[in-house]
């Protein structure tokens, strides 16, 4: 399997996981340093967590901003196939290992809590991409139409 293959297939798994605990995870979530998280979860709790999907072992070691995201959540894990070598990945970030369409977590993510102004504005941030992607599923047409209209201005 290619990597965007693999990378596909471990992030369908690790949002699958999510909504299986109740989570409400959304992919591809712009933070506001610039970075983008792969699945960005809300718990009932309130609580948010990362979830960084790697599809390879070259795929983490040339990624050296993962570290930052523990800045825009309380616990950060990593996703991660059967193939994975898991040995690279650092031992204080959690594990979802993930395999065809299911993920089983080996390894719980340490908490750092999120200071309650950011957590307020982060959750605020997901809550807007969120509601606008739905709001593009129910109307095609109309998102078309209104990212159209915000390129003319």
């Amino acid at each position: 399997m290619d990597a965007p293959a693999r990378t596909l297939s471990v992030t369908r798994a690790a949002a699958r996981f999510c909504a299986l605990r109740g989570w409400a995870p959304v992919e591809q979530v712009p933070l506001p340093d610039g970075r983008r998280a792969d699945i960005l979860a809300l718990l009932p709790s309130g609580d948010l967590v990362i979830l960084e999907v790697k599809s390879c072992a070259r795929d983490f070691l040339c990624d050296g901003k993962w570290q930052d995201y523990r800045a825009w959540c309380d616990r950060l894990y990593f996703a991660v196939d059967l193939d994975f070598p898991q040995a690279l990945l650092p031992g204080d970030v959690g594990l979802l290992v993930a395999e065809d369409r299911e993920a089983a977590l080996l390894r719980e993510a340490p908490e750092h809590r999120l200071a309650s102004v950011r957590r307020r504005a982060l959750t605020q941030r997901v809550a807007m991409l969120a509601a606008g992607r739905l709001a593009a599923l129910a109307d095609p047409a109309g998102a078309a139409e209104m990212r159209a209209a915000l390129r003319l201005e």
